[in-house]
């Protein structure tokens, strides 16, 4: 059963800490690391790994109490919403792997994450328990200076594993399951938080925007721009082209140009076509088109 899984931890900064969770990923046998971003302003880091689902859960659980070791959310600021020092572990389904089999694995991590490392844990998307939970962004709503409080008054806020209380200074951990998505960012040349706040409203599903689209305007300090930091659920339905082709003209309606964007994690091949037939207008275009694939399939 093979399974990817992408684990989000809340250091973005220091690069030692970043290698030592990729070695704790990666010291199991059968995991494979295979990419890892960071960002200073989010001091956010996304490690994507793979391999089979019991090699996959060990490092989770390894990665999570290496995370709690070296993070103290007490000392940890970013533009990025956290509620954890491991903040968000998605199991994700590759080849015959079905999105059950994904939420099966991330209850057995949830539950082996309290018992070993007393670190409670929220389930969301497909690993959800309650209705209310399958939107991460509910769950993780207040973050950890507001949730520390609130799950000692608050029932309906208390995580589905352990607690009450969450750890002191590694919070909680956010265990689901879900498909592909694609972590893709578009930098403005601005510092007019405003300009990406309204842009990213505009586009976002929740606001009536794009399907499949989650954004959020953030600051970009140490680049002296602005950010409309985007998650896209379903790029078969809303693919990268067709979001930085709006933002870019929202953008350019407010007299800003685009800095850049950038890719968090890794991205489909399917979407590289979709946007390659797109902008050629090649409506016959497909992975049969592309030589190293159908050498690939060949040999």
């Amino acid at each position: 059963m093979l399974v990817e899984c992408v684990p989000n931890f809340s250091e973005g900064r220091d690069p030692r800490r970043i290698a030592a969770l990729a070695s704790a990923i990666a010291s199991v046998r059968g995991s494979r690391v295979l990419h890892c971003t960071s960002d200073r302003d989010h001091n956010r880091t996304v490690i994507t790994f793979s391999g089979e689902a019991e090699s996959v859960l060990e490092s989770a659980v390894r990665a999570a109490a290496r995370a709690a070791e070296l993070i103290d959310l007490n000392n940890h600021s970013g533009v990025h919403p956290r509620l954890g020092a491991l903040d968000v572990l998605p199991f994700v389904p590759l080849g015959a792997t079905t999105l059950a089999d994904c939420a099966a694995l991330a209850h057995r991590a949830g539950q082996r994450i309290w018992q070993e490392l007393h670190i409670p844990v929220y389930f969301y998307q497909a690993a959800a328990l309650q209705p209310e939970r399958t939107q991460l962004e509910q769950v993780r709503k207040g973050q950890f200076e507001g949730l520390r409080e609130r799950v000692l008054t608050d029932q309906g806020k208390r995580p589905d594993v352990g607690g009450p209380a969450l750890h002191p200074s590694a919070g909680a951990v956010c265990v689901g399951a879900r498909g592909i998505l694609i972590a893709y960012n578009i930098n403005l040349a601005t510092t007019d938080l405003a300009v990406a706040k309204s842009i990213a409203r505009a586009i976002r599903a929740s606001n009536g925007g794009f399907p499949g689209v989650k954004a959020l305007g953030v600051p970009l300090a140490s680049r002296r721009q602005v950010q409309v930091s985007m998650n896209l659920t379903d790029f078969n339905v809303t693919p990268p082209h067709v979001v930085f082709a709006e933002v870019s003209r929202l953008a350019a309606a407010a007299g800003v140009a685009v800095a850049e964007s950038e890719l968090i994690g890794l991205i489909p091949a399917k979407a590289l076509e979709m946007a390659f037939a797109h902008h050629l207008n090649l409506p016959n275009f497909g992975a049969e088109s592309v030589i190293e694939n159908c050498l690939a399939n060949r040999f």
